[in-house]
């Protein structure tokens, strides 16, 4: 969820023209992450757990699109983006390690 905050954050910056497009499905990537996660905890097997774990790690490369499309068109703070596209790699490897871990 610290990557959630830490996008949102940083799209309150971005053009209002991209408000109903990119700003739109950057959010729902970024809300997706942890929202799979809690919801895969939620299930009784651990196959059940790590097929949700996909699915955020799916949305955790849909939102680094999204923000290297961000850092192609010069959108916001360019530090704030750094900073997503930082997280978001870090939060990769880590739910990369968890799934493989409960396989």
């Amino acid at each position: 969820m610290d990557l959630t905050d830490l996008v949102l954050y940083y799209i309150e910056e971005l053009p209002l023209r991209e408000r109903f497009n990119l700003v739109d499905q950057i959010n729902r990537c970024s809300c997706s992450i942890p929202s799979n996660i809690a919801e895969g905890s939620g299930k009784r097997t651990t196959n059940h757990f790590a097929e949700f774990l996909t699915t955020a790690l799916t949305s955790s490369f849909e939102l680094e699109t999204q923000l290297l499309i961000c850092e192609r068109r010069k959108y916001g703070d360019e530090d704030k983006l750094k900073d997503c596209l930082s997280l978001n790699s870090e939060l990769q490897k880590m739910i990369f390690v968890f799934r493989d871990n409960l396989k």
